[in-house]
């Protein structure tokens, strides 16, 4: 049993004692002790009663208590979103992007870990211009469609941006779906480093030019505290910032920590720094709040972040051939199955999941609750994408709604770009200037301005 049944054991006032040696609830053999029904919480009551397998049950076995204990405790992490949504909302709704606009034209190359050349940036046309990794001259040659450890998070935070939603038929497509992108792999495993950073924006301004680049996302953080004076990769990111670039940084997820710093290159002036937004995936404004973020002011007394932008319920990507992909497309066709064919699909794919090998006699009901458990747990949205948290998440939002801004008026300067953001922004009330910045980008808003810029 979970530490939470064996808590309720611990603090039961009636065990049942085993007269009967099968489970009202689930209708099994029991080898241990049956928990009377009234001993439980009632909000777990209220969720067993309704599924156990006879009516009148009055108790339950640790394995239906352990089972239910996940349930309620993601019906009460989850209910505010999908009593609003039956589903994640895609990013261009959320953030009422203009869809006269999807950054064609437009490449952002996107400084991470590893990546994947996901069918959402190949498929119909591969968008993807340049492949690098700085680890290249010590003999890494990882190709792109690597599906390692190391991939998967700059693989979500590029198709967040410029995915076009093909396994979703454009459903779960980014804000800028026909953006061009330049991939530049920093990391391995761990934890990225400044030096890295600074070696895949050296490349960056190395081939500005020969694919157009204009929008550079970072999605990782520095060592510490520096002011930009010092820092190297402060340093770099003003040069880039002068050679046209717009550097994109998210700022980091320590809002919960004291001290909360902003580290470089989020802390360099020039860069447009992301914290992160909690809308509820909901359209309404009233239920806004702030994401975990880290914020300001920086160690030169800056302004950290300038704009946020949803840091959690991010539709993205599940990396394809991997352990996590083969259970979401279990969860997904079993949530879709009828009733009849439940236990020959679990069966069909025994050793995939040990729950569901265990579960597949139970009722249909507790099944489905099984079944309800996995899907919330791994936050799969369908076979193909789940949503995510943090603000490596919020920044390529940002990037994406950059490119679009780029489409409207190709002339714009980095400068020009965090200006039309800042004006354009729309503050979230009752919460401090030092975590919002000047508030929630503004899709529609800011493409807008940039178009009436062009004169």
């Amino acid at each position: 049993m979970t530490k939470d049944a064996i808590q309720i054991s611990e603090e039961a006032s009636g065990l049942v004692e085993p007269r009967t040696r099968v489970c009202p609830v689930c209708d099994r053999f029991v080898d241990g002790e049956l928990f009377s029904m009234a001993s439980l919480p009632e909000g777990l009551q209220s969720i067993i009663i309704p599924n156990a397998a006879m009516a009148d049950a009055v108790s339950a076995c640790g394995r239906c208590v352990e089972l239910f204990n996940r349930a309620q405790r993601q019906i009460e992490s989850h209910a505010a979103v999908f009593e609003q949504n039956d589903f994640v909302l895609p990013t261009p709704l959320r953030m009422d992007a203009d869809e006269r606009f999807s950054g064609r034209g437009v490449t952002i190359a996107f400084l991470d870990s590893g990546f994947y050349a996901h069918p959402d940036l190949t498929m119909p046309d591969n968008r993807i211009l340049a492949y690098h990794s700085i680890f290249a001259a010590a003999g890494d040659r990882t190709p792109v469609m690597t599906n390692d450890v190391a991939s998967w998070h700059g693989m979500m935070t590029s198709v967040v941006a410029t995915g076009n939603g093909g396994l979703a038929e454009g459903f779960y497509r980014g804000i800028a779906s026909d953006s061009n992108v330049v991939l530049v792999k920093i990391g391995r495993t761990g934890r990225i480093s400044e030096d890295q950073i600074q070696k895949g924006l050296e490349w960056v301004l190395a081939h500005v030019g020969e694919h157009q680049i204009r929008v550079v996302n970072i999605s990782a953080g520095g060592d510490f505290e520096e002011s930009y004076l010092t820092n190297p990769l402060s340093q770099t990111v003003e040069r880039c910032a002068r050679a046209g670039l717009t550097v994109v940084c998210a700022v980091g997820n320590a809002g919960h920590v004291p001290g909360h710093p902003v580290l470089p290159p989020a802390s360099a002036p020039s860069c447009i720094a992301v914290g992160g937004l909690d809308d509820q995936n909901s359209l309404d404004r009233a239920r806004r709040g702030m994401y975990r973020s880290s914020y300001g002011p920086t160690i030169d007394g800056l302004q950290k972040p300038e704009v946020i932008a949803p840091g959690i319920w991010v539709a993205a990507p599940i990396l394809p051939h991997t352990p996590t992909a083969e259970e979401a497309e279990l969860y997904s066709k079993l949530d879709a199955a009828d009733d009849e064919e439940l236990r020959a699909m679990i069966e069909s794919q025994a050793g995939l999941d040990k729950d569901l090998d265990e579960a597949s006699s139970l009722p249909v009901p507790l099944l489905r609750q099984l079944i309800t458990i996995k899907l919330r747990e791994g936050n799969v949205i369908n076979q193909h994408y789940k949503y995510v948290d943090g603000t490596s998440f919020a920044a390529p939002i940002v990037s994406s709604i950059i490119a679009c801004m780029l489409e409207a008026n190709p002339r714009l300067s980095p400068p020009q770009i965090k200006r039309i953001l800042i004006e354009t922004a729309e503050r979230v009330p009752d919460v401090e200037v030092d975590r919002q910045g000047w508030g929630v980008v503004s899709a529609r808003r800011a493409v807008e301005l940039a178009l009436a810029l062009k004169g």
